[in-house]
């Protein structure tokens, strides 16, 4: 494991400024783990090992005010776009790779929110091969005028909502920490 990307990761989640005590109990477990010396990143499908790295990028339209969530075929619920950090990978690489292979784009951080992960959660997936993905919530630039060319054996579509249409979605539907990042993102800071 390269230790200046395990230090860079470990700066970001260090970095993250926690909305409420469940953010600042995962911001803490991360960072025991990554302390540790644990693997960080998945190295083989779909759990190996059990717990590690993903990016997830939200990208939202400005001016719109829309934020747009895809309709993941394997976690079977609406999440943001990501994937999970390839070994010694930082995560924002991570994000600009995703987003080209999933989306068609090339992504460009918000300059609100910047190239850092604005959210951070630890969270036990569903379905086959349950593992814990440890999520960096980034935000990126997005239109949602124009159109993207998804990946069709990732998502079933995708969609773009008012943070309140996210909040009024039933949190099943949804990844289980949606309508948290969502009241952190309208909360003024």
């Amino acid at each position: 494991m390269d230790a200046g990307v395990t230090a860079q990761i470990r700066n970001m989640v260090a970095g993250i400024k926690s909305f409420d005590t469940l953010e600042q109990d995962h911001i803490d477990d991360i960072l025991g783990w990554i302390d540790s010396s644990a693997p960080l990143f998945r190295v083989s499908k779909p759990d190996n090992p059990p717990k590690h790295l993903v990016s997830y990028f939200v990208l939202y339209d400005e001016k719109a005010k829309l934020l747009m969530l895809i309709d993941h075929i394997k976690a079977m619920s609406w999440v943001p776009t990501g994937g999970h950090v390839d070994p010694d990978e930082n995560p924002r690489e991570t994000v600009m790779r995703e987003a080209t292979e999933e989306l068609g784009i090339n992504a460009h951080f918000t300059q609100k929110f910047g190239a850092n992960p604005f959210f951070v959660t630890i969270t036990t997936t569903k379905g086959y091969g349950n593992h814990t993905d440890v999520s960096l919530w980034f935000i990126i630039n997005g239109d949602s005028n124009a159109e993207l060319k998804y990946d069709p054996g990732e998502m079933n579509g995708y969609q773009w909502l008012s943070p309140q249409q996210i909040l009024d979605m039933d949190i099943i539907e949804l990844d289980p920490h949606m309508h948290r990042f969502t009241q952190k993102l309208i909360t003024p800071q």
